[in-house]
């Protein structure tokens, strides 16, 4: 009987304290539709005004406020296509390319965003090439990608530079992977980028099956290919000359490239 009797009493608490919980959030339940409906109205309207909605914790006395906010409006796949203003434009004025004296004053926090958006611009010149290609008309100012291109091959030339600066100064290695300069049986000299073994280098079969010299007879072969590749390099700039040549005695007025 006592045992009943205080679970009785238990039971009669919790109802007594979920009624108290219920109170407060009856009450404010209207408020928060009032809100809801205020800003549902200013969004049909076109009002990109901040509404801040009061939402009431049923276990606190404090309102809590969230304020919803609208983030920015991105173009998504417009992003591939340029700007209406030059649409049928002939010629589309473009700055000049980045240089690597500027891009060296520059720290690597900008240069990592000066990267993504050349290659934004990139994507999108690729785009409108694509598209003239299919409608068989000239792509407006194609120079502008060309000066894309060179402004990201300098933008990464930077960047290597600063990494092997950096490396220098920590480690002492130019490469950010240390090797040397060795010779295989061929003749030919090659960078070899050292690995790191399981087991020593004089335990190793397969290290040891790996041959860094040029045997004794391979030496006259070596002489051999070095005038075969002066004969082609000669034989190249005399066919070069010859057919110079016979366009000046075609077209006298013709200018000479430059060497």
């Amino acid at each position: 009987m006592a045992a009943s009797s205080t679970a009785g009493r238990v039971l009669t608490l919790c109802k007594q304290f979920q009624n108290v919980l219920r109170i407060p959030s009856a009450i404010n339940t209207p408020r928060c539709a009032a809100n809801v409906t205020k800003y549902q109205c200013n969004f049909h309207r076109g009002k990109p005004s901040l509404v801040a909605l009061s939402w009431h914790s049923p276990t606190r006395s404090v309102a809590q406020c969230r304020a919803l906010h609208t983030t920015i409006s991105r173009r998504g796949l417009e992003e591939f296509f340029d700007f209406p203003e030059n649409w049928g434009e002939t010629t589309v004025k473009s700055g000049a390319p980045w240089t690597a004296t500027q891009l060296r004053a520059k720290n690597s926090e900008d240069l990592h965003k000066l990267w993504y958006v050349l290659l934004k611009e990139k994507n999108m010149l690729l785009t409108l090439e694509q598209e003239a290609r299919r409608q068989r008309v000239t792509m407006p100012s194609p120079e502008r990608l060309k000066k894309v291109e060179r402004s990201l091959i300098r933008l990464e030339t930077v960047v290597k530079e600063r990494e092997t600066a950096l490396r220098l100064l920590q480690t002492g290695q130019e490469k950010g992977r240390p090797g040397a300069w060795r010779r295989n049986i061929f003749g030919y000299t090659y960078w070899y980028r050292f690995k790191e073994y399981a087991i020593p280098w004089y335990m190793n079969k397969r290290y040891k099956r790996k041959k860094f010299y040029t045997p004794k007879f391979v030496e006259p072969y070596i002489r051999l290919r070095i005038e075969k590749h002066l004969r082609d390099k000669a034989r190249k700039a005399s066919f070069k000359k010859h057919s110079l040549a016979k366009l000046k005695e075609r077209f006298p007025r013709i200018k000479a490239p430059s060497s």
